[in-house]
C-alpha cells in the first residue's frame, strides 16, 4: 500500500479525537471532583491486537501502562460484540487499585478462522477512584501487603452482551466506602466507551476496515521511524544514573533506583540493574509502571510532533529485574509505586540522558504527586466520604528558561481541585493555597516554585500521606542548585506538628493539614 502523507496526518487526529471525545464523555458524566474537576483518567484506542495506536493527551502514567491492561483483557477473557472488561489487579494488568480499567472491543464483520467475530479495534479508559476499600479511607495506606491497598479487580466481564452484570456490579460496590460516588463514576466510564465506539464504527462505515488497519500499522512504524532518527543524534554511549526514593514508609532507609542507557545507533537499551529490591512499603511499581515511565521519557525526547503510539518503543528494549522497586513481585504494596516510583524513574532517566544531551533535558522537577486523601464520616452531609488528590509542585529549570511554578509534571497530569468543588463537596475548609515562593533551585535558570496547600477538617476523619523529596531535594543541573525539598504539617490546638512523608494519622474536628510541595531544580551555575 502507498501510504498519502496526508491522510497518514489525518488518521492520526481522527484516531486522536476519539480518545479525545471518550474524555469529554468521561469528564462531563462523572461524579467525583477527583474525575470531573481534577480529570484523573485517560483514554486510549488500540488496534486488533491490542496494540495502543493514539491516545488523548491524558496523564502519562496512566497512558504507557494501559497497553499492559489491554493485553491481559485479550489474554483472560474471550469477548463477544456488547463486552466490556474491568480490571485493576496491578499483577493481572493494572496499575495499583485505585485506577479502575474498563477494555471494550469494537468488532468487525470480518470472521476468524473458527467463524467468530473478530474484534478490529479494542478502546480502553482507566479512572483514578477516590476509595476502592482497602485499610483507610482513599485506598493509599501505608502498607505492606496489595492485600490491604482495597479490592483487586481480576479482567472480568463487568458487561456482558450489553448487559451489565448487576451481581458483579454490587460485589464491587460493596467493597468501597462511597458507592454512590463508585456507581457514578464507573457508569461515566461505560458511557465513554461506548461513545468511543460509535465514533469508531462511522469512521470504519465511511472509510473501510482495510484502509483504516493499514494506516493504524502505518501510524506505528511512523512513530518508530521517528524515535529512531532521534536516537541517531544521540552519541553512542552508556549513560548512567541514579537517585533515591526517600523511604517506604515503614523504614527511614533510602531506596536507590539505577540505570544505565545504552545507545547504539538507532537503538537504546534501558537496563535498571543495581535497583534496590522491593520494598516492604508501598512504593514498589509493576513492571508496566516503569514502561510507562520510559515510554513518556523517550516520547518527550523525540518531540511533539512524534505520534503517541505503541511505535514509539519498538526502537527500545527495557531490562528491569523482577523483584525490584521497578518490577515488583504479588504479593508487594503498590499504591505509591503508581504515582511516586514513576516521578523518579524519569528523574533517573533524565539524569542519564543529560549526559548524553545536556542542551536538552531540564533539571529534576518536584518529583512526587504529593497524595493526600482524607476520610471519614461527613455529619452535615449524614454520609461517608473520601478526598484524594495529588497536590502540584515546581518543575525543573530548562536549558534556556526558568521552570514554572505550582504546576503538575512529567507522569501527572491533573488539575487542581477548585476551592469551591473542596467546600462545596468535602468537611474542609481552604485555609491557604498559594505558590510557595523561593523553593526553586538557583542558577542560571532557577527552578519553578512549589505549592502551600492547608485544609481545615470540620469533622474528625483519617488523614493518609503518600510523598517524596522531603529528606532530598529535586536535583539541578549544570551547576545549578537542587529546589528546595517538601515539607507537611498537622496542626492542631495552635500547634505545628512535623509529619513524616509518608504517614497515616487519625486527626480531630478543626485540625489542619498543611502540604507544602518541593521546588524544581535550576539548571546551570
Amino acid at each position: 500500500m502507498n501510504t498519502d502523507p496526508i491522510k497518514l496526518e489525518l488518521y492520526k487526529n481522527m484516531l486522536t479525537s476519539v480518545a479525545e471525545e471518550m474524555g469529554v464523555t468521561l469528564q462531563r458524566t462523572a461524579f467525583s471532583p477527583n474525575i470531573k474537576e481534577r480529570l484523573d483518567f485517560s483514554c486510549a484506542v488500540f488496534d486488533g491486537t491490542g496494540k495502543m495506536v493514539a491516545q488523548a493527551a491524558h496523564i502519562p502514567v496512566h497512558l504507557g501502562s494501559m497497553p499492559l491492561s489491554v493485553l491481559a483483557a485479550i489474554e483472560h477473557t474471550e469477548m463477544a460484540p456488547g463486552d466490556m472488561i474491568a480490571l485493576n489487579d496491578p499483577y493481572r494488568g493494572g496499575t495499583h487499585l485505585p485506577d479502575i480499567t474498563l477494555v471494550a472491543p469494537v468488532f468487525s464483520d470480518e470472521k476468524t478462522n473458527n467463524g467468530k467475530d473478530r474484534p478490529l479495534f479494542f478502546l480502553a479508559n482507566r479512572a483514578h477512584h477516590a476509595d476502592v476499600g482497602g485499610m483507610t479511607p482513599g485506598s493509599m495506606p501505608i502498607a505492606t501487603s496489595v492485600i490491604q491497598e482495597g479490592i483487586r479487580i481480576p479482567p472480568v466481564k463487568l458487561v456482558r452482551s450489553g448487559e451489565l452484570d448487576t451481581d458483579l456490579w454490587e460485589l464491587i460496590l460493596s467493597n468501597v466506602r462511597t458507592p454512590e460516588e463508585r456507581r457514578g463514576d464507573m457508569e461515566a466510564q461505560l458511557a465513554a466507551n461506548r461513545v468511543g465506539e460509535r465514533r469508531l464504527q462511522e469512521i470504519v462505515t465511511k472509510y473501510g476496515t482495510t484502509e483504516i488497519t493499514a494506516y493504524m500499522q502505518e501510524l506505528c512504524e511512523y512513530a518508530s521511524r521517528m524515535v529512531r532518527a532521534r536516537l541517531q543524534e544521540i552519541p553512542d554511549g552508556r549513560y548512567v544514573y541514579a537517585d533515591v526514593l526517600d523511604n517506604d514508609g515503614i523504614s527511614d532507609e533510602p531506596i536507590e533506583i539505577r540505570v544505565a542507557i545504552e545507545i547504539e545507533n538507532d537503538t537504546a537499551v534501558i537496563d535498571f540493574t543495581g535497583t534496590a529490591p522491593q520494598a516492604r512499603g508501598s512504593v514498589n511499581a509493576i513492571y508496566a509502571i516503569t514502561l510507562s515511565a520510559v515510554f513518556y521519557t523517550f516520547r518527550c525526547l523525540a518531540g511533539a510532533d512524534v505520534p503517541a503510539n505503541a511505535g514509539c518503543l519498538d526502537p527500545i528494549r527495557v531490562i528491569a529485574p523482577e523483584g525490584t522497586v521497578v518490577n515488583a513481585k504479588f504479593p508487594a504494596a503498590v499504591a505509591g509505586g503508581n504515582v511516586e516510583t514513576s516521578q523518579r524513574i524519569v528523574d533517573v532517566l533524565l539524569g542519564a540522558l543529560a549526559q548524553a544531551c545536556p542542551d536538552q533535558i531540564p533539571a529534576a522537577s518536584s518529583g512526587t504527586m504529593n497524595n493526600l486523601t482524607i476520610g471519614g464520616y461527613d455529619t452535615a452531609r449524614g454520609k461517608e466520604f473520601t478526598y484524594y488528590e495529588t497536590i502540584a509542585g515546581g518543575m525543573g529549570a530548562r536549558p534556556d528558561r526558568d521552570g514554572i511554578d505550582a504546576i503538575h509534571t512529567h507522569m501527572t497530569n491533573t488539575m487542581n481541585t477548585p476551592i469551591e468543588a473542596i467546600e462545596t463537596n468535602y468537611p474542609m475548609q481552604v485555609v491557604a493555597y498559594g505558590v510557595r515562593r523561593g523553593t526553586g533551585g538557583t542558577g542560571k535558570y532557577r527552578g519553578g516554585a512549589g505549592v502551600i496547600r492547608a485544609l481545615r477538617l470540620l469533622t474528625d476523619a483519617e488523614v493518609t500521606i503518600l510523598s517524596e523529596r522531603r529528606t532530598k531535594g529535586p536535583y539541578g543541573l549544570q551547576g545549578g542548585e537542587a529546589g528546595q525539598s517538601g515539607r507537611n504539617v498537622l496542626v492542631s490546638n495552635d500547634k505545628e506538628h512535623p509529619l513524616p512523608g509518608k504517614v497515616s494519622i487519625s486527626t480531630d474536628e478543626g485540625d489542619v493539614i498543611r502540604i507544602e510541595t518541593p521546588g524544581g531544580g535550576g539548571f546551570s551555575s
